[in-house]
Order: C-alpha cells, then structure tokens, then sequence
C-alpha cells in the first residue's frame, strides 16, 4: 500500500500538561528504558494526567518485555507476515516515544488503520467505521459522561452521536506524525479526542476511545493559540 510521509512539527503541549510533567514519575519507564523510547506520562482519554487509565496494556508490555535486549522493532516484525521495515524505521518515532516500543505494534500498522479511516469518513461508511472499532468502546460524550459501548448500542442515534460531523472532520485528517503515543496505552491524537490500541504485539490498531469532551477542548485550545498567535 502507499504510506503518507509524515512531516512532524513540534506542537505546544498544554499548560496544564506541562505543569504536571515537572513532578511526574512514571513506574514503567525502567521498562521502557531498554528499547529507547522516551518517558511519557499517562495522559487519560480526556487528556488528563492521570495514573489509572483503563486501557489493556498487554501488546505494549509483550513487546517491551521481549525486547529488553533487543531492538523493539525487530520483535514486532517477528509478529508479522510481511512488515514494512523502511516505512517502520523512518516513522517509528513519535511525540512520546517510539511506536514500536510505546504500543507494541509498527508505524506502518498504524498507517494502514490510518488510511482506513480517512477514506471511511470521507464516504461516511457505517459500516466500516464500526468496523475499526474494538468494542466494548470507551465513549465519552461532550459532558464527559463516560459509556462503554457494544455493538447493540450503535442504533442510529447512538452511531450519529458518536461519529458527529466533527469527529468524522477529525478522521478524514488524521496524519500519523499528529500522534503521540503514552506507553502501554496507544496512540492518540487532539488531546485524547480518540485512542487506537492493537489487540495483539504487531497488529493492526483499532479504535479504543472516541471522546468528544476532549475533541471540543482540543478545538477551543486551537482557536486560542490562533487569536494568540495573531
């Protein structure tokens, strides 16, 4: 398949973040250490600090413990038939850390869940968007009410409310090197407003966490930064 190239550009993080990482001890960094990746604090889906997140660490954790001594992408290309081992080596860093280390899966899997869900959005497919999702899933409405959703839940309202105009605007521009990654826990873009996970060491990521409280204060923080900015 093609992969988009990404270009990074260093994104203020905010204030409330940055204040909290000055006194912050993260107990899997040790862990982590072995393969290279940078410490990251556990950001929750809201994008909160926060130490008892609930997402399932086990792909993450199986690929750090067996590449203590190893380079982490070389055990993830062990789990899969045919790995993009370029893709992989010039995307594997991102802002947190390294993919391969952090999520226990290669850039070039997220890239392909990706692209995915850009082309989904874009033709407003139902039925590939619940698709891409690992149920039960984590939704958190714009009142930060939290749910955990299966697939006799989506009815019609419940799918237009998770999938919302904006959240699909989200989807159709998602960029990998907009993604930063919280080790054991996934990826996530605009402060938590969604999370993928893979389910197993090398797979493909799926969505864990759709949050619209995040997404609505991901927008207003942009808008700020653009009247500050001006």
């Amino acid at each position: 398949m093609t992969h988009r190239q990404s270009n990074r550009i260093a994104r203020p993080a905010p204030a409330r973040i940055v204040a909290a990482l000055a006194g912050l001890v993260l107990p899997a960094s040790a862990l982590l250490a072995a393969c290279s990746a940078q410490e990251g604090p556990p950001v929750d889906a809201s994008g909160e600090i926060g130490g008892n997140f609930d997402i399932p660490a086990e792909a993450g954790t199986a690929v750090v413990r067996a590449g203590e001594d190893r380079d982490c992408l070389v055990v993830v290309w062990e789990q899969q038939a045919a790995p993009d081992r370029e893709f992989d080596r010039a995307n594997d860093l991102a802002e947190g850390g390294l993919i391969s280390c952090a999520t226990g899966t290669s850039a070039s899997q997220y890239e392909a869940t990706l692209s995915a869900l850009r082309d989904a959005a874009a033709r407003d497919s139902r039925e590939e968007l619940l698709g891409a999702l690992d149920v039960p899933l984590l939704y958190i409405d714009a009142e930060g009410n939290r749910r955990d959703l299966r697939e006799t839940d989506f009815a019609s309202r419940d799918f237009a409310e998770v999938f919302s105009p904006e959240m699909l605007a989200l989807m159709r521009g998602l960029d990998l090197g907009d993604m930063t990654v919280v080790p054991d826990q996934g990826g996530f873009f605009q402060l938590g407003a969604l999370w993928l996970r893979p389910g197993e060491p090398g797979g493909r990521p799926r969505i864990v966490t759709i949050n619209r409280q995040a997404l609505s204060e991901a927008a207003r923080a942009s808008i700020e930064q653009a009247e500050t900015s001006s």
